[in-house]
């Protein structure tokens, strides 16, 4: 059986220095082939991401230092599931429910839009408690 506290690392450099944070650029590579949410993270679709990591050591960090950026694999899937799996879902049901009853298709689409709107909004006005969820974290190499 897979274990399920396997942590994805990331290496990056870091771009900015905040009080109680620090930006990080992180650049895709082969190292994301190991990770179970690969190709689904985000992280490697393109070359580089830019990440903000909450950190109380914000000050041992400066700008041009290597780090290594860190994340459970089991939370980067539910950060799959949250971005890209349930809207899908969500907007399949509403597509092929409202087709079923036959309305005008004009009115499904309208409806789908108005799902995804809805589904945005629940997610921005609940963003502080899923970003509670999403704890990155920043070592020095």
């Amino acid at each position: 059986m897979e274990r399920l506290d396997r942590v994805a690392t990331h290496d990056g450099i870091v771009t900015k220095v905040l009080e109680g944070r620090v930006e990080v650029r992180i650049e895709a590579v082969s190292a994301c082939a190991s990770c179970a949410a690969h190709g689904r993270c985000g992280f490697a679709e393109s070359k580089e991401k830019r990440v903000e990591v909450p950190t109380k050591e914000w000050q041992q960090y400066s700008v041009g230092q290597n780090v290594k950026v860190n994340i459970d694999e089991s939370k980067g899937m539910q950060a799959v599931w949250i971005a890209y799996v349930l809207p899908s879902l969500l907007l399949l049901a509403v597509i092929i429910g409202l087709s079923i009853v036959r309305l005008p298709e004009w009115m499904v689409v309208v409806s789908a839009f108005l799902m995804l709107t809805l589904y945005i909004v629940v997610l921005y006005l609940r963003r502080k408690k899923v970003e509670g969820k999403f704890t990155l974290t920043v070592a020095p190499c």
